[in-house]
């Protein structure tokens, strides 16, 4: 039987993840990592405020509507 674990490309530099989160589940604990743009300029609370923004005018557009 081989291996189909896909292998990371040669020479390219491992960074450590920017967020490490771990969620149980029952016995499982699920570890999931996330990885940032290194060249963005919108900060997490930039992007959870628009999304806040978006999440609301979208509220708002189906009350009117009903």
């Amino acid at each position: 039987m081989s291996d189909k674990t896909p292998q990371k490309a040669t020479g390219t530099a491992q960074r450590a993840p920017d967020c490490v989160t771990e969620v149980r589940m029952g016995n499982t604990i699920l570890t999931v990592s996330g990885y940032f743009k290194e060249s963005a300029t919108e900060t997490a609370a930039d992007k959870m405020a628009r999304a806040i923004k978006a999440e609301v005018a979208s509220e708002h557009h189906s009350f009117k509507s009903a």
